[in-house]
């Protein structure tokens, strides 16, 4: 499975120098190019290589991959549109490949740039090694707030896929971020009161308008969004573990188009674009797939106003954001984890009826997936 690492380097002042005028220079024949290709109407790589190669060595004084990869990188933004002109900024990623990038040891990298290669330490998360035999293909080096990374793809082993014994249902939501049908719960009571907090700050700060607040703006930016995402991580991580400890697939509902389907009132609306529903649910899939778990994708539809009992469906079912109660068969559960529930049994009712044994009061079985998963 490919995975992005993000590595942080850590240049002498130098070195920062070095690579920030081969990003604004590679960046200046990016826009040569786009420029060349937009006017006469030439997207195609070998075209544009054919017409342009000489004269951006000569006139930007890149290095030869350094001109072939400019020019892969303009190709590339015009065959996923062709809409209009494309201009790149002038700090915009540069595309590095084997040729003129070497990760030399796990914490140095051997690094091309107008002045020649340079030595660069590098750091990143320990959490997993990196295996240099592993890297494969290109790596981007982006500026992130005056700081150099390389987002390095790398090829990590997957375990074998289980036949799963069992299903644990996720529900996604805001006041409780994930509940599974095994009952646990993760609150998003602090993610809610995060997203307030910044929310408040900003509007505040905005108001003023004066240098300080802006400054005070710029060393905000991104907090929350770090927040959220090393929540998603955590709680991705532990339903993986739980479904890999009891040998059980995970269920997630589809939620293609979430947005789309948002009612109109600004708070509901607000705190749905800013919670990353995908994002959660993409981390339990890659995580799942890593370590061989299947996951399904279910139909959400009415999966918090049906009884996971009975089966019986109204949207009186749903008393408040908390409390379910079926008006048909008196059956009372969490609201969540009654909507965890119904997932769970939707994956099972997916499976094709050759692959089903017969039915068990344990509700168990031992079909195989049929639904696709992240990274396959």
């Amino acid at each position: 499975m490919l995975l992005t690492v993000k590595v942080k380097l850590h240049p002498t002042e130098d070195q920062h120098q070095k690579l920030l005028r081969t990003m604004e220079r590679f960046n200046e024949a990016c826009n040569y190019i786009s420029e060349f290709a937009w006017r006469n109407k030439v997207f195609n790589k070998v075209d544009l290589q054919k017409n342009l190669y000489y004269d951006i060595r000569g006139t930007f004084s890149l290095s030869s991959q350094m001109v072939i990869r400019a020019i892969g990188k303009v190709s590339e933004s015009y065959l996923a549109d062709r809409s209009g002109y494309h201009e790149f900024r002038p700090h915009g990623a540069i595309i590095y490949d084997q040729r003129i990038l070497a990760i030399k040891t796990p914490d140095t990298c051997s690094i091309l740039t107008l002045d020649g290669r340079e030595m660069v330490s590098m750091s990143y998360g320990r959490y997993q090694p990196l295996d240099l035999k592993r890297v494969k293909g290109q790596a981007d080096l982006v500026l992130v707030k005056n700081q150099f990374y390389l987002l390095i793809v790398v090829d990590v082993p997957e375990e074998p896929q289980i036949e799963p014994e069992e299903i644990i249902g996720v529900d996604l939501g805001i006041a409780n971020i994930a509940t599974t049908s095994t009952g646990e719960t993760f609150s998003g009571q602090k993610c809610t009161e995060s997203r307030k907090r910044y929310t408040r700050i900003k509007a505040d700060l905005q108001s003023v308008g004066t240098w300080d607040a802006k400054k005070h703006l710029k060393k905000l930016s991104g907090k929350e969004r770090r927040f959220k995402n090393d929540t998603n991580h955590c709680i991705s991580k532990q339903i993986v573990a739980e479904a890999k400890g009891t040998q059980s697939g995970i269920a997630l509902e589809d939620l293609t188009g979430i947005r789309d389907r948002t009612p109109g009132y600004k708070a509901l609306a607000a705190a749905i674009g800013k919670w990353a529903f995908y994002e959660i649910a993409m981390y339990i899939r890659y995580k799942a797939h890593m370590a061989g778990i299947p996951v399904y994708l279910v139909d959400p539809q009415y999966t918090s106003q049906q009884c996971s009992h009975c089966g019986y469906t109204s949207r009186e079912n749903r008393k408040t954001q908390s409390d379910f109660f079926c008006i048909k068969c008196g059956y009372t559960d969490n609201a969540d984890i009654n909507a965890a529930k119904n997932i769970a049994s939707r994956a099972d009712v997916n499976q094709p009826i050759a692959l089903r044994p017969e039915p068990k009061r344990s509700g168990r079985w031992k079909g195989k997936p049929t639904t696709s998963v992240v990274g396959s």
